[in-house]
């Protein structure tokens, strides 16, 4: 680990204005589940660490009301999962965090941190390897390399890495809002304008502006939260990412699917949201015919060759498989 300057943030104002400072480059520090391991492959090199923790206070909240729910970036992700709001009337997101990581990392891990986490491709994570999005312009490991966990949606010929995570993909599916802060102030954007598609610039990943730090989550509430479910298929049962994943809310009218929220993690560049899949379910019943419809449409444009064409033919099936348990449903 290279040396690096320490601060603790005083105020939400302090974080932003550090954030913000042209030198030395600068990592905002809440649960570093993720920062710190990066640090210590040397992939991640911030000369200033600002810690947030102290605001916790401020910035950890979770309240849930007629209008929705609200997470502050700094709740803890067992804390989420484990709420009984949560739990009974937005189960997808309760799952998507029940099903990463291990209990010790949820203890510690943020919702902040847990959206931007750098993908786990292993050409990412080596720094003897050759990535664009590490070291722009160096190329592509992974294109000719070991790729089978990486994607095949939103890829492009600069970078076919994969977003890693579950909670993302569930706040993609449920058109959540995040609050965002930095030195000019406060704005709010759509959560699926957070991450950017690799395209021929891999190493920029988000749309935030310098200095800026994500404040809290906004889920609007709306008929189908409650029939939700976050489905995740991976090499082994705990402690793994996944190969493919869906998160799926429903609102049904018997089996007529009145409006379909639709994510999938795992096997795209960024947490997507395939409204193509949802426009072939709209006012359809929900029959396992139908489900695999919105599966061949969720992945008509992707790209898989080599190691990844598995993904494919798995990733139709999981959301498939999403469709019809989130229908069975008691709610």
């Amino acid at each position: 680990m290279r040396p690096f300057e320490y601060r603790l943030a005083s105020s939400r104002s302090d974080a932003v204005r550090l954030g913000a400072a042209p030198q030395p480059a600068a990592s905002f520090l809440a649960g570093g589940t993720t920062l710190v391991d990066l640090m210590k492959l040397d992939v991640m090199r911030p000369g200033l660490l600002i810690d947030v923790n102290g605001l916790a206070d401020e910035l950890g909240a979770i309240s849930a009301g007629s209008d929705g729910l609200r997470l502050g970036a700094l709740a803890r992700m067992a804390d989420t999962a484990e709420h009984p709001d949560i739990v009974r009337d937005y189960p997808v997101i309760a799952q998507s965090l029940q099903l990463a990581a291990s209990a010790q990392l949820r203890n510690m891990a943020s919702l902040g941190g847990n959206v931007l986490q750098r993908t786990h491709c292993l050409y990412f994570r080596d720094v003897s390897w050759a990535c664009n999005k590490r070291n722009p312009g160096s190329g592509c490991s992974a294109l000719g390399g070991i790729a089978r966990n990486l994607a095949i949606l939103g890829t492009s010929d600069h970078c076919i890495a994969n977003y890693p995570g579950d909670f993302a993909v569930a706040l993609a599916a449920l058109d959540a809002r995040v609050e965002l802060e930095n030195p000019a102030g406060r704005r709010k954007i759509a959560f699926a304008d957070l991450h950017r598609l690799p395209g021929d610039a891999p190493h920029v990943e988000t749309t935030l502006r310098p200095g800026e730090m994500i404040v809290g989550f906004e889920i609007p509430a709306a008929a189908w939260t409650r029939r939700s479910l976050y489905l995740k298929i991976r090499d082994r049962q705990s402690y793994e990412f996944a190969l493919a994943s869906a998160a799926v809310a429903l609102d049904l009218d018997g089996d007529i699917v009145r409006e379909a929220r639709i994510g999938l993690g795992g096997v795209a560049a960024k947490p997507w949201r395939s409204t193509e899949a949802e426009a072939v379910l709209r006012g359809a019943a929900l029959t396992e015919d139908a489900a695999r419809s919105a599966a061949e449409a969720a992945f008509a444009t992707a790209r898989a060759q080599g190691d990844r064409a598995f993904k494919l033919d798995l990733g139709r099936q999981t959301l498939a498989r999403a469709l019809m348990q989130a229908r069975a449903m008691e709610i």
